[in-house]
């Protein structure tokens, strides 16, 4: 089944100035294959007169236990072609090509205390995780939310509303450089240090990424309790045909002949292929027609995720597993390579 869909803009939404979020309607076949969990994304595509068209990944905003349509909010970027053809040429009714939901920047449990880092349009995924995080949790939720100005707030109304709703659990703490200037490790780490035992979940530019990282590392806060979803370009278009490109051999001890045996169940299926050792298992698949799910070929979407049932293999790059995933026997299909003669592995867990 192919995991590309036309899906049709229900409403356009002005956040800000100069952000919008796209509300989708979701046909009725199609509901389960756009189940998501909160912090995950939808890959867009955007039609190009230069390229035949760019793909752009954008976080989902709403929130499955919420009763929201799936929803993406996008800003305009300086320079950036697929956010402003989105923001000046989209309204209900307009169709647009979608991959399936992807990502795991999901919380593994929602019985926890939750330090919320946002800045700009990284409130995306942040506010999904942080309506899921009241409807389905008890624990305490401090958004930390910086921004260039009041005017610039996404989702200003609404979390003053949900923090009104919620006085005991939510608590959202403002960073405006228009009053205090940029975001500091120092003025950050002392927001962020009476919740220095909480989960963090942490989204935005990269200067404000870095800032908080700091802030994080000074409290001592150890690295296993913070996750982080970077802004990542696409260098290759999930929506454009392509031939896979192979790997160089990373073990030159074996002849470049060398073929393992993979048993791969997918979509209910399961093939029994030839795997080259120089070959990544992505494109293995691919080249035999398998629907594998991907979207950034680059080790960072966790869209290819899959499970090593038998055997071992290796990863070339690893930037969305966590330990705790690696140790269950969790791989990227984008970056795997195979080490023994005879494996098994499944994209249906």
């Amino acid at each position: 089944m192919s995991r590309v869909h036309q899906i049709k803009v229900r409403e356009v939404v002005t956040e800000t100035a100069d952000a919008v979020s796209l509300v989708f309607d979701i046909p009725d076949d199609l509901v389960s294959r756009f189940a998501y969990a909160p912090g995950q994304y939808l890959t867009l595509r955007v039609p190009s007169a230069r390229t035949g068209s760019v793909a752009r990944c954008y976080s989902l905003s709403s929130s499955p236990h919420c009763g929201d349509r799936p929803t993406v909010t996008v800003k305009r970027t300086a320079g950036g072609y697929a956010s402003n053809w989105i923001c000046d040429n989209l309204a209900a009714g307009s169709l647009l090509t979608v991959l399936e939901p992807a990502g795991n920047f999901v919380p593994r449990s929602w019985n926890r205390d939750f330090l919320l880092c946002a800045a700009g349009s990284g409130i995306t995924p942040i506010f999904s995780i942080l309506k899921s995080a009241l409807a389905l949790g008890k624990g305490r939720i401090v958004l930390l939310y910086a921004n260039r100005d009041r005017r610039s707030i996404i989702f200003a109304a609404q979390l003053r509303e949900l923090a009104r709703r919620h006085p005991r659990r939510l608590t959202v703490l403002h960073w405006l450089e228009s009053e205090r200037g940029v975001p500091t490790a120092r003025g950050l780490g002392t927001l962020a240090k009476p919740y220095r035992r909480f989960d963090v979940y942490l989204c935005g530019p990269p200067g404000f990424a870095t800032a908080a990282k700091n802030a994080l590392a000074q409290l001592r806060i150890p690295e296993r309790a913070i996750r982080e979803e970077e802004y990542r370009s696409l260098t290759d278009n999930p929506f454009e045909h392509h031939q896979p490109v192979a790997a160089p051999d990373p073990v030159p001890a074996r002849p470049a002949g060398d073929t393992a045996t993979v048993k791969v169940e997918i979509d209910g299926e399961t093939h029994t292929l030839p795997w080259p050792r120089h070959r990544k298992l992505l494109d293995v698949l691919l080249d035999r027609g398998i629907d594998a799910p991907y979207v950034c070929r680059e080790s960072a979407c966790g869209t290819c995720v899959c499970r090593v049932r038998r055997g071992r293999t290796r990863m070339i790059m690893n930037e969305a597993l966590i330990d705790e995933e690696l140790a269950r026997g969790y791989t990227l299909a984008c970056q795997t390579l195979p080490e023994s003669d005879d494996l098994h592995i499944t994209f249906d867990e």
